[in-house]
């Protein structure tokens, strides 16, 4: 497959010359396919654009243009397009390139990556519709009643929607029906493309302009005789226009407290007009560009050094310690870009911390700015997408799916918080990294990327030892202000004197005490959410898992409920052992849930909230949390990692890490980098406008060399340390991983399968595969689990042999019958 090319001079050739498109569709396809362009769709037909095609007999699809060329396929005749849906393209070649270098970085293809790149409500629907078939004739002796009732109305109308079988039929059972019709050639299937994003509209209200004259208004009002409620509406009105400028309906009512029916009187007599006009879903700001703020000596100096590096290097890092002030210095440098008038993409890891940074840079770009994430609903981020395509947008802060809007002009990529596992998508595919990605993307506009952390990844820091990327630190925090104090708390000696396991230590609860007498907040962070990790039965040991996972289920205890947090599966909770028959079970750990509750009961003047999972739902749940914790209208906040990341508060003076040895004890290469990474990040959230922060870390294993690193939080120590251990067993950043996960119902296929694909790797890559063998969790959702690791020579030529063999393996595999429902998935640089 080609890059995405020029067009220039294709369509100055005579008629008679044929073109091509090759043309994307959202579906996991091998490559792509070739579509002929109609002498009439020539002159609109452009890389970018959505065309409609057939796939197959008679599904349609919208698929987008990649290239156009005069070369006929040889080994087929290509069907024509049927429709360009587009004037403009969709999206630019950029947003092409990305998606072929996606689809074969991280082993798709380019369809599922499309599927994930354009919002829905720009990918046209397919409705059934059936056509009736015109040689079938008038003979319905072989049709059921059911079957002449839908035959008499399609020939009747000659086609009818899906949704008119049903309200025909009046039964749900129509696809029987159809299937029999379709068997019997009374009418064939066709698929009919919908739009599904629609614009908007409001109700406007304005003035008759008889009324403009102010002699005809004041006799209007004052020979008023009926109606009161009208006449309080017109005078509602009235004031309105002259606050607002523009008044529409549901201002209008909600101000006169009146209902649509009595606004409809004064639309009858022609004395209001309505007008429907288009409207954004999201309210924009006035654009803006206002820095209010210097720079610290500290900040400057390290702003002056990124502006050093960018001259000679495409990537910076900047690692700076927790509340040194790396955000006003992503400020500066948008403000900067907008100012020459280019776009810029500020990525975060998390939604819950778009929400408050957006915030803070509404405050200095006003509308300039735009935010863009998988909360927001179909329509809106459609708005949002059309808004960037433009460059009406400068400014996107968003997660990792910000990462396929259209830009136009992009001279700056932030990637905040760079270290974060969150950056990488899981399922469905495409498998990505957005900080990867983000890096290749930013080169296709020949763009900056500055990379941001306070704990950067093992990877981007050994990216700046060997000089690809440019290094600037910055290891005082804003004001000078002291790091926290960061004490550990042995709960081995806590235990032996309280005769069992406790949650929250008397050094802790003291601590908390202290701080809420001060007026202080604190976080307590816990890394497991619900109220206990797992039941167990207290005379046998027999623990309850879930039916569909090989997994302990964990205990809510505000639903009453067993869940699995793999599937989802909710159980009632068990009173009975399945094993032994007792009725006896204890909790073993503990959760988020559990944490609050202990903590409400110890410190019942509190006020205590819980940020997780299960207590953040809806799209503003964040927010709305975060700013009550700002506003000091929360004193406690217990929380899993959404509490760790980036977000700033004034007035926290202690974090409590609860199980530090959950965290330090995962199976996992990257064990010690992410527990550090966490610990870390918490730990600064505390003191970070007094510099009176305390850090209490309840953790047995007391002399683990990470404790050590983030008591003295000195990354560089423990970047030494990991990069010994990984350079010992050939880990990353010296190596590149690729997964390969087998999944089916029948363990012995999963395992077939698996070895398959060892013999056919073997020969060329025998020296770098681990397995295959069982993850820890070998069953999910009743599909047992294998998995293959290769751990590849940092040689770009040798990986792309490998991920081309891997592939061609897979197609090996699921062509034999046996192993055709085995789910075979590669990973590229799994987390």
């Amino acid at each position: 497959m080609s890059n995405p090319e020029s067009n220039t001079g294709l369509f100055d050739q005579a008629a008679k010359d044929s073109l091509y498109a090759e043309v994307i569709i959202p579906l996991a396809l091998p490559k792509n396919y070739t579509w002929e362009i109609p002498a009439r769709f020539r002159e609109v037909t452009q890389p970018g654009v959505r065309v409609e095609v057939v796939l197959g007999k008679n599904k349609k699809y919208s698929g987008i243009v990649k290239t156009i060329s005069s070369h006929k396929p040889e080994s087929f005749k290509p069907k024509e397009i049927l429709n360009v849906l587009d004037r403009d393209p969709l999206v630019y070649p950029e947003q092409l390139s990305l998606w072929q270098w996606m689809a074969r970085y991280y082993m798709c293809s380019e369809g599922e990556v499309m599927q994930a790149a354009i919002p829905a409500n720009l990918k046209l629907s397919s409705e059934t519709i059936l056509i009736w078939n015109e040689e079938f004739g008038d003979d319905y002796t072989s049709l059921n009643d059911e079957e002449y009732l839908v035959a008499e109305a399609l020939d009747m109308k000659k086609e009818l929607r899906l949704s008119e079988v049903q309200q025909l039929l009046d039964a749900s059972h129509v696809y029987p029906v159809i299937k029999k019709l379709i068997e019997k050639n009374v009418c064939y299937v066709w698929e009919n493309l919908q739009e599904k994003y629609k614009e908007k509209k409001e109700t406007y209200l304005r003035l008759n302009p008889e009324y403009n004259n102010e002699d005809k208004l004041s006799d209007l009002l004052n020979n008023w005789s009926r109606a009161p409620k009208q006449m309080e509406l017109l005078l509602s009105y009235l004031h309105l226009v002259k606050s607002e400028g523009e008044v529409t309906q549901p201002q209008l009512l909600k101000k006169s407290n009146a209902t649509a029916a009595q606004l409809k009187g004064l639309v009858e007599k022609k004395i209001l007009i309505t007008e429907k006009r288009a409207t954004d879903r999201i309210k924009g700001l006035p654009k803006d560009l206002n820095i209010d703020f210097e720079l610290s000596p500290a900040q400057r100096q390290a702003a002056t050094e990124v502006q050093a590096v960018f001259r000679e290097k495409q990537v910076c890092l900047l690692h700076g310690v927790t509340s040194s002030g790396k955000t006003q210095i992503y400020i500066e440098k948008i403000a900067e870009h907008i100012a020459n008038g280019k776009q810029v993409l500020y990525m975060l890891p998390e939604i819950a911390l778009t929400a408050q940074m957006i915030r803070r840079l509404q405050k200095h770009f006003g509308g300039h700015i735009a935010i863009y994430h998988s909360k927001f609903n179909a329509n809106e981020r459609v708005e949002i997408w059309n808004k960037v395509k433009s460059g009406e947008v400068k400014a996107v802060l968003g997660a990792r799916s910000s990462l396929f809007l259209p830009f136009k002009d992009l001279g700056l990529v932030i990637i905040d918080e760079e270290h974060d596992a969150s950056f990488k998508q899981q399922d469905p595919a495409p498998r990505y990294h957005g900080r990867d990605a983000a890096v290749y993307y930013a080169s296709l506009f020949n763009a900056k990327v500055l990379l941001g952390s306070a704990t950067p990844s093992v990877e981007s820091y050994f990216n700046c030892q060997q000089g690809k990327y440019g290094l600037v630190k910055l290891n005082e925090r804003f004001g000078q202000v002291r790091m926290p104090v960061i004490q550990l708390v042995d709960v081995k000696t806590v235990q032996a004197k309280q005769k069992g396991k406790i949650v929250v230590t008397p050094q802790l609860t003291e601590a908390i005490a202290g701080a809420l007498a001060e007026n202080k907040q604190v976080i307590l962070f816990q890394n497991r959410r619900g109220y206990s990790p797992y039941l167990i039965c207290g005379v046998c040991g027999w623990i309850p898992q879930c039916q569909h996972c090989n997994v302990s289920l964990t205990f809510h205890k505000a639903k009453n409920k067993l869940t699995c947090h793999y599937c989802g599966s909710i159980y009632p909770v068990l009173q009975t052992c399945a094993a032994c028959g007792s009725h006896s079970f204890f909790q073993k750990n503990f959760g988020t849930e559990k944490i609050e509750e202990m903590i409400a009961e110890q410190f019942p003047q509190a006020r205590i909230s819980r940020m997780d999972y299960d207590s953040i739902k809806g799209k503003h749940d964040h927010d709305a949390l975060i700013k009550m914790f700002e506003q000091h209208r929360i004193d406690i906040l217990v929380g899993t990692q959404m509490v760790v990341k980036g977000l700033d508060f004034e007035n926290v003076s202690l974090v409590g890490i609860l199980d530090a040895d959950g965290l330090l004890n995962f199976t996992d290469f990257r064990v010690n980098e992410r527990a550090f990474q966490l610990m870390e990040q918490v730990s600064g959230r505390a003191g970070r406008k007094d510099g009176n922060g305390n850090v209490l870390v309840q953790v047995s294993n007391t002399t683990h060399p990470v404790l050590q690193f983030v008591q003295q939080h000195d990354f560089d120590k423990l970047f030494q340390f990991e990069l010994e251990n990984r350079k010992q067993f050939f880990y990353p950043p010296f190596s590149r991983l690729i997964q390969v996960v087998f999944k089916h119902k029948e363990q012995y296929l999963a395992e077939e399968a698996a070895n398959i694909m060892l013999q056919g790797l073997k020969t060329s890559f025998g020296n770098y595969i681990s397995g295959p063998a069982e993850p820890l969790v070998n069953r999910v959702r009743n599909q047992y689990l294998q998995e293959l690791l290769l751990k590849l020579p940092k040689d770009t030529q040798l990986t792309d042999r490998c991920r081309q063999e891997i592939q061609q393996q897979i197609v090996i595999i699921q062509s034999n019958k046996r192993y055709r429902q085995v789910t075979i998935t590669p990973e590229v640089d799994p987390v």
